[in-house]
């Protein structure tokens, strides 16, 4: 959506500079928003029994991750859709340094907002006749954006399992139909 914002700030449908603000905005303080809520709420969430999403050994999972990855999983979870959503909430369950959250934050809200904002203005700009390639070039980074995600459960044999008894489950209910 930020590319295709881009791409009509450039057709003179959207003030560039107007929506650059918004977007880099919105973007660092959804992401506060989300550490502050992860950073009151989650651990009283944790304190209850385990359940189907909640365990509290992942509190100290989150933690160490958060430890070690934080900054880098804050940049890259922009790019990943679903994943964007609940890094931020996580960081703060993790009790992610606040002062390295939101240097990380600030730094993904302007390659996130901005670079893909820009690149779509710019794109949009320079490139003669782009929208009969702009449904091409959404498809490319939609499905650029779910390789990561892709891969990480193709890599891991647990999920591979799960997903093959899922499909499996589906088919033969289908079939029972």
């Amino acid at each position: 959506m930020l590319f295709t914002a881009g791409f009509l700030a450039s057709q003179g449908f959207l003030n560039i500079w107007i929506l650059l603000g918004l977007t880099f905005s919105g973007a660092v303080l959804g992401d506060n928003f989300g550490y502050t809520f992860g950073r009151k709420i989650g651990p009283k969430i944790f304190k209850k029994d385990d359940s189907i999403f909640f365990h509290k050994d992942h509190v100290e999972k989150a933690q160490k991750f958060y430890e070690k990855h934080g900054g880098k999983a804050l940049v890259i979870a922009r790019f990943l859709p679903i994943v964007r959503t609940f890094t931020p909430i996580l960081a703060g369950v993790g009790k992610m340094e606040y002062k390295n959250f939101f240097f990380y934050n600030f730094l993904g809200g302007i390659i996130w907002a901005i670079g893909l904002t820009g690149l779509g203005f710019f794109l949009g700009s320079v490139v003669p006749n782009i929208d009969r390639y702009l449904i091409p070039i959404l498809l490319v980074i939609i499905f650029v954006s779910m390789l990561p995600t892709i891969f990480h459960i193709l890599k891991n044999k647990g999920h591979r399992e799960e997903i093959t008894k899922f499909l499996k489950r589906l088919l033969s209910n289908n079939h029972d139909n």
